[in-house]
């Protein structure tokens, strides 16, 4: 049972940034700006929870747990990840959910136990598209969780954002990400040269994508 609870924030700073771009696509399909403070999706044992300031000491367990599937895909985490770099990620998270650039969510099960992260990120506004990115911490691995997570991000793309297509991204050799996009249904489109900067070097990429009629209905 897939569930998508969304509160609209009324603040002034939101309705005027509403307004200032109500005249392009993708704003004009939203009622309010998500609130960072009441957003969650849940699927059964699953909810996704904006990054809150609390979640801190949970994310660098799961990242020092994880490092060794992690770090040879993702540069930010790296050997000397501390709680610092947690706090400042999630402070990071936050400020970009307030002016609408970045939509990320802790990954969690029934109990509140942090399973990884998922979100959206690069969004492009004129062409209503954006990037989907996932991770999830190394005992939780196997369980089909991160397409799973990925499907409900990319539904509340669609549904909240107005997106008409999520893009993932991955290096050819991460195949636990590219399995992870198969799973949510998502279609591989092409390796792409070039595609991403990683590591201070251009890296080729595997390029899929979910568009609204992927995903079946909750």
């Amino acid at each position: 049972m897939r569930a998508l609870m969304v509160v609209p924030c009324q603040s002034s700073r939101a309705l005027s940034a509403l307004a200032v771009h109500r005249t392009n696509p993708m704003h004009a399909t939203m009622h309010a700006m998500p609130c960072l403070e009441s957003t969650e999706l849940a699927d059964t044992g699953m909810v996704l929870r904006p990054w809150r300031h609390d979640y801190a000491a949970a994310m660098h367990d799961a990242v020092r747990e994880s490092m060794g599937s992690l770090n040879a895909w993702l540069p930010w985490c790296h050997a000397e990840y501390g709680l610092a770099d947690a706090q400042a990620r999630i402070e990071v998270c936050r400020a970009h959910w307030r002016r609408g650039e970045l939509f990320s969510f802790a990954i969690q099960d029934a109990e509140g136990r942090l399973l990884g992260s998922v979100g959206l990120s690069q969004l492009n506004r004129l062409h209503r598209s954006a990037n989907a990115g996932y991770w999830v911490r190394a005992s939780a691995q196997g369980q089909g969780l991160a397409a799973r997570a990925l499907v409900l991000v990319a539904r509340f793309g669609f549904e909240r954002l107005g997106l008409i297509r999520v893009e993932i991204v991955a290096e050819p050799g991460n195949l636990a990400s590219r399995r992870t996009a198969e799973r949510a249904g998502a279609r591989f489109e092409v390796i792409a040269r070039n595609r991403i900067w990683s590591r201070d070097r251009p890296t080729d990429a595997a390029v899929y994508s979910l568009v609204p009629d992927d995903l079946t209905p909750p």
